[in-house]
């Protein structure tokens, strides 16, 4: 062997880079795959559903509050277990999140959360801890399964077409609405500054309307266009059979007199005598509504569309108008803001709802099916107002009264009113210094708020809600009366066959009804009620209706003997004159 092939160095003892050996790198190398992948491994496995709930705190507590959700269950399969909500995907956060995770451990050696008592004296502030994170990251792990840009309008419920559409231009993202989806829902115990704070629109997260999302939006509003075209005609055709069989029905009763006694003078039936067939017509569903009063509406903590109603301007029927038989289920059986529900009683009930006008009068016509009866529990007899089977009352409004343009008669109830949560007791209004000025014989009636000083909206520091005990001056009562900050009232009872014409602004003003005529009739369970209204009344209280204008109604059934607020009601709609674009249009006869 020559000198120069025994110092010839092997292959791989060879240097690289710092001296190292290519066997050494190769040796670096295989234990690198080897600790990579254990290090893999034991990050999957501490990325499971089943390691999530392998502690009894998690699955005795937040397991069992996530298996009966829409996340663990559902139509299509899809699961989102435990870290797809709480673990990001990107390595790095994921690295961060699993290094924060050790926290978790020092709590499981102390027993932080290790009862359920102790798990939800805490709930509050570990939910809040994930609301921030979520908050902070535009809801990253929400949007991993829930992309924006593959949402479609056409699936969607108006009111989540119009809260994502709110979330596009004002930035606001997931969690902003969507929290307590998996878990019990805590939101409520948050304080008025910290919810203010958490749901604030972030600029930095104001995005384009995704084009799938315009697309789908312009599909459903004209699809919905077409439906509702096509049920306005199916409706029209509807009246015109329904005049042709009562003008045949009249004829042959005439011809039959005629026949007996030769002659027939026509005799008038009606002082509501117009023709129904030119009136426009629309299905408006009204629903129970439970204890939602006006600060309830205005609460974030009670109404997750607080911001948008009092910072957007939205309006109610925005929303809701395609889901009012839901809510009205939901309240009436004290699942949601009702806390003496009537066993029984129906929670919507759907109205045909005709509008025409002759230029001095305008007529409105209301048909629904009767409903049957259902005794009240807390009741003596079962009925409210055993004189009256039913009562139906009607509000307008301008826009000068506050809320009203999108909330309608919702201006008039408190959480303070009679039968509701804060009402005060009987000592207090016989104690008040304005028991002199108000009628508080049947407890607090309807207010609006331009008659207080202040409403109380959030109840801090255990204050009651409302304002029937800040009533402004009777000089400062009469400037918003003459500003025109009051709400028109009609109301007809029809056991008593009383109409009653009056106003609500700092509390229910009712008269005779002078201004106002009414006729109902109850025939085959089916309840139809005609109102007759000038136009141009100079009535204190009423309001003059202008046919160039719009205005704000909305309207009450109080069913099966019912009072007070336990009736059904509507959203506030508008009311135009020979305009399509309204939502209730008085057409001309």
């Amino acid at each position: 062997m020559t000198r120069s092939s025994f110092n010839k160095k092997s292959f791989f003892s060879r240097k690289l880079i710092l001296g190292t050996t290519i066997a050494g790198a190769a040796a670096f190398f295989i234990i690198g795959i080897i600790f990579w992948g254990g290090f893999n491994t034991a990050m999957e496995a501490t990325n499971t559903l089943e390691f999530c709930i392998s502690c009894h705190e998690m699955e005795e507590n937040v397991y069992q509050e996530y298996k009966p959700t829409i996340h663990y269950a559902n139509r299509t399969g899809v699961r989102a277990a435990c870290p797809d909500c709480h673990v990001p995907d990107p390595w790095i956060h994921k690295i961060v999140r699993k290094i924060q995770a050790s926290n978790e451990l020092y709590h499981k050696a102390m027993g932080t959360v290790d009862t359920p008592e102790k798990f939800n004296a805490n709930r509050l502030e570990m939910a809040k801890r994930v609301w921030k994170v979520m908050k902070k990251t535009d809801s990253r792990e929400c949007r991993n399964c829930h992309n924006f840009e593959s949402m479609d309008p056409e699936f969607q419920k108006p009111r989540a077409r119009k809260q994502h559409l709110n979330a596009f231009s004002t930035g606001q993202t997931c969690i902003d609405c969507h929290k307590g989806i998996a878990h019990h829902n805590v939101r409520n115990l948050l304080s008025d500054e910290e919810l203010e704070e958490l749901e604030k629109p972030n600029p930095a997260f104001i995005r384009e309307i995704p084009e799938v999302f315009a697309v789908g939006l312009k599909k459903i509003t004209q699809k919905e266009a077409e439906e509702a075209e096509a049920e306005r005609l199916a409706e029209v055709a509807a009246k015109k059979a329904e005049a042709k069989r009562i003008k045949a029905a009249v004829a042959d009763a005439l011809a039959k007199q005629g026949a007996k006694d030769g002659k027939h003078t026509a005799k008038k039936v009606s002082n509501i005598n117009v023709d129904w067939s030119k009136a426009s017509s629309r299905k408006i569903t009204l629903f129970y509504p439970g204890q939602t009063s006006l600060e309830w509406v205005l609460n974030g903590r009670d109404h997750g569309g607080a911001r948008p109603f009092t910072k957007g301007g939205d309006r109610c029927v925005t929303c809701h108008d395609k889901e009012t038989a839901d809510m009205g289920k939901k309240m009436v059986t004290g699942e949601k803001a009702e806390t003496s529900p009537i066993p029984g009683k129906r929670g919507d009930i759907p109205v045909t709802v005709q509008a025409t006008h002759d230029k001095e009068y305008l007529y409105l016509r209301f048909s629904w099916a009767e409903g049957d009866h259902v005794p009240v529990p807390f009741v003596d007899g079962g009925k409210m107002d055993p004189k009256n089977p039913m009562k139906l009352a009607i509000m307008l409004a301008t826009d000068d009264v506050e809320y009203a343009d999108r909330a309608g008669c919702w201006s008039t109830c408190h959480h303070d009113a009679n039968n509701m949560p804060h009402r005060p007791d009987d000592a207090a209004l016989a104690a008040s210094p304005f028991a002199a000025r108000l009628d508080f014989s049947g407890g607090v009636t309807k207010y609006l708020k331009e008659s207080r000083t202040k409403i109380e909206v959030k109840g801090r520091r255990g204050k009651k809600r409302g304002g029937w005990d800040k009533l402004k001056d009777e000089d400062a009562l009469k400037a918003e009366m003459d500003g025109g900050k009051y709400m028109d009232l009609i109301r007809y009872k029809s056991g008593e066959k009383i109409v009653e014409d009056g106003y609500i602004l700092d509390q229910r003003h009712m008269s005779g009804g002078e201004g106002a005529e009414f006729e109902a009739t109850l025939k085959g369970g089916l309840w139809t009620v005609s109102l007759k209204r000038k136009l141009n009344s100079d009535k204190p209280g009423d309001i003059a209706l202008s046919l160039d204008k719009t205005y704000n109604f909305g309207f009450a059934i109080h069913d099966d003997y019912s009072n007070s607020r336990f009736h059904h009601v509507s959203l506030g709609y508008k009311l135009g004159f020979d305009n399509d674009e309204m939502e209730v249009n008085a057409k001309a006869q």
